[in-house]
């Protein structure tokens, strides 16, 4: 479980995959927010974690969540994914690590690369609040996704 549990979420600004800046603190007060930490784009299991919640992303709608997909590659490389997997969440570019280190979520060796994003999800309630956490060690693993849609029925 993560020290975060029940305290205010870190605010961040990162960009998205149209080089915009995106920042956390402007979606308190309008929605709840999942932020899906993945390790790095075009690999299987991150595949078929952020094709899994392109698919189901009218449940994330109607319980009033926002998804933002964050890893550390570039926004060039996430915008290439998201257009080959049709995407249709904002993926973030935390290419210099600031979001992943304030959420404590990075990887001290990656098959060699040092920085890389785990697999872990917040949820955020509309207050700012962390209300669920999810970190994952093995990268082959997926997240629950059966308790985010739990966690945020609650929150509604």
């Amino acid at each position: 479980m993560s020290d975060l549990l029940y305290k205010e979420a870190p605010d961040f600004t990162l960009q998205n995959t149209k080089g915009e800046k995106i920042r956390l603190k402007d979606y308190e007060g309008e929605k709840n927010v999942v932020l899906l930490f993945f390790p790095l784009a075009f690999t299987s299991t991150c595949t078929k974690e952020l094709c899994h919640t392109r698919d189901n992303l009218k449940m994330y709608n109607s319980l009033d969540a926002e998804v933002l997909g964050i890893s550390i590659d570039t926004f060039f490389t996430l915008k290439e994914f998201k257009e080959s997997q049709n995407i249709n969440f904002q993926l973030l570019s935390d290419f210099n690590k600031e979001a992943s280190i304030k959420y404590d979520v990075l990887y001290e060796d990656f098959f060699g690369m040092k920085g890389v994003s785990k697999r872990s999800v917040f949820i955020i309630n509309k207050e700012g609040i962390i209300v669920h956490t999810e970190i994952l060690e093995n990268a082959n693993e997926l997240p629950n996704f059966q308790k985010i849609e739990e966690e945020l029925i609650k929150l509604n």
